[in-house]
Parts: structure tokens; sequence; C-alpha cells
């Protein structure tokens, strides 16, 4: 497995990251560490996760993935040490008033005692990467498509949300700093503000990113480059379109072991369930075929060879998804078949934005 430095820091990471939101919700503990233990036996040393998993999002499962692997790592001693562990503080509340009581703020305690939450569920003295889950401020997400300035409020600054996660890099508790769900104006104004004010510099953007959604295409991904930026690409498989599992019946939401679109509906009825996104997976999915390779190979082959992703990040629910996926590191794609892929997308261009 391949390692790469996140964007100007010295933290190394393995190119394939496991992520763990289904740990706590479709995966119970033993399958749990089973599947961390494969993922080091296959050279996947990089582990995200966050203080909100399990996925979809409970009362119940809030911070139960975290505690999950913090068992693991207690169970097994010197395993910490060969792990690049990442975890993220939630957003301003999405109608969670379990998580930092509902605020619709990310403030410096709240950051500040979402780490040190993280940090005793873990089991651990330091994260590796400590991320912002989704922005703090009005912003289209999590398949919103348009701004919308009407929906402002008073929220904590961008210069104070970066002073307090600097205060967690000095105090020890996390060594680098990074954004998720986040846009080109505030990674640009991260970067300003460290630059500006002696602060901490982020070193990676975790976004989505698959044949299904390349918004980072548009814009993004220069915004990355010139500011020596990593991007962690989530859904590679745009939440299991892209394996083939719903081309034949869609999404039966009686047959719920067929994915996580046809048990959560929340998952379903936001950008990855829409009656586009699935269309334009059934297109990747044939023409994967027509190439000799299965939907996921093609899929994830794009994804891990693509100049813009320095890790892409797996959800699993299984050993052996873990393993088909990992298999897929080191497929080239055909300049042939990349051609075809962007003639799709010249066409259909991102339903599961």
């Amino acid at each position: 497995m391949d390692h790469v430095n996140l964007g100007r820091s010295d933290l190394r990471v393995s190119r394939v990251c496991l992520g763990t939101m289904t740990f706590g919700e479709q995966v119970d503990e033993p399958t749990t560490h089973a599947i961390l233990d494969r993922a080091l036996e296959r050279g996947v040393t990089f582990i995200d996760t966050a203080e909100m998993y399990a996925f979809p999002p409970r009362r119940d499962t809030y911070g139960l993935t975290e505690s999950y692997i913090g068992r693991w790592f207690a169970a097994r001693p010197g395993v910490r040490q060969r792990v690049v562990l990442a975890s993220k503080a939630a957003g301003p509340s999405r109608g969670m008033d379990w998580v930092h009581g509902g605020s619709l703020d990310l403030t410096p305690a709240q950051i500040t005692r979402a780490c040190d939450d993280s940090l005793q569920r873990l089991r651990t003295d330091v994260i590796d990467l400590y991320q912002i889950h989704w922005p703090n401020r009005n912003v289209p997400s999590f398949g919103a498509l348009y701004f919308d300035p009407k929906l402002e409020r008073p929220q904590t600054s961008i210069h104070d949300q970066l002073q307090a996660l600097t205060g967690l890099v000095r105090a020890g508790k996390v060594r680098n700093l990074g954004l998720s769900n986040e846009t080109p104006w505030g990674v640009a104004q991260f970067i300003h503000a460290a630059e500006a004010h002696g602060l901490a510099r982020i070193v990676s953007v975790q976004n989505p990113y698959a044949l299904v959604n390349r918004v980072v295409d548009a814009g993004l991904d220069e915004a990355l480059f010139r500011d020596g930026v990593s991007l962690l690409a989530y859904s590679p498989l745009g939440m299991g379109t892209l394996t083939g599992k719903y081309d034949e019946g869609g999404v039966d939401v009686s047959r719920p072991e067929s994915g996580r679109l046809a048990r959560f509906e929340r998952v379903r009825t936001q950008r990855w369930g829409r009656p586009e996104t699935l269309a334009a997976a059934r297109r990747y999915n044939a023409l994967a075929r027509e190439h000799g390779l299965t939907p996921t190979r093609m899929a994830l082959a794009f994804v891990y060879g693509n100049w813009r992703v320095a890790s892409t990040i797996l959800g699993v629910v299984s050993v052996a998804q873990l393993d088909e996926c990992v298999d897929a590191w080191g497929t080239t794609l055909s300049p042939e078949l990349l051609s075809a892929i962007d003639r799709v997308r010249w066409e259909i261009r991102d339903p599961g934005q």
C-alpha cells in the first residue's frame, strides 16, 4: 500500500483509509474489530471516525463508533502506534439535540469538549488528524444545491474556530487539523486565518468524490492544489450505487440487506438516492462491465488513481467487502475508458451533488 504526506505536514497516511461510520449501526463490535484487524493486515493504517458516528446519527449510537475503536486499541497493545487516527467535531446541529446540546453554533468551548470526549472514547492521548465535520456557517451541503443568504445568522468566526483548534494542537491533544464538507471559500478563509495570525494550518479536506459526484473538479481542486491541502475522498462508491447492487430493481426498501439506501430513509432521500443519481450510476456500471471490470473496481480505480485524491475513505460492513475494495488498489483505467467516463459526465454532470 502506498503512503503520502497530507498537505504540507509530515503526517504520512496510507492511500486507502478505513471509514468507520457503519460501526455501531450496521456492524457490531466483534465484526468491527475483525475489519480493523484485516485493514492493518492489508496495509490500511489510516482510520477515520467522528464523534457523531454511527451513521445515520441517532441519540442511542452517538459516540459508539469511537468507543468500539477505543476498545479495539485497548485489547491490542501497541496497535495505536501503528495507526494514523482521524476524528471530527460535529458542526452546528442539524436537528440532533443530543450533539452539543443542539447548538446552532460551534463555539471554542464546544470544540475543546468534543475533542476531550473523543480522546476518552478512543482511549488515546492524541488524535493525529482532527477535523470539523461540516462548516459552522450557512453553506449548502449534504444534497443542498444553492447558497441562500436568507439563512445567515451569527456564528463563531473561522478565526475563533481555528484558534480553538490550534489550542488543541499546542496542548498536544491533536497533531494536525482538517476540514470536511468544505467549500473553496472556506478553505481559503482557514488558510488566510492561519497565515495572518500564526495559527495551525489545515492539511486536508474530506469531501465526497465519486463518479456520480465530481463537484470537487469544479474549483475546489484548484484551491486545494494551490494552497497545498490534501483531498480525502469519501463515498467513492456513491453510497453503494456504483457497486451495481441497485441496477436491476432499484432501491427496494423491503430488502434492507441490500444496503444503506434501502435501510435508511434519511440517506435515501438525500443526494445518493435521487432517481437521477441511480440512473447515472447505471450508466457507469454498464460502462465498467463493457470494459471487463466490476462496477466496484472501476469506480474505486477512478478515485484511487485521480491526481486530486490523497487518500480514499472506504465504508464497509464486512471483511469481504474490505478485501474487495482493497483488491481494487493498483487497477489502472485505460485512456479510452477514462475518456468514456468523461463523456458520460458531460451528459449527466453531478447528480449525486
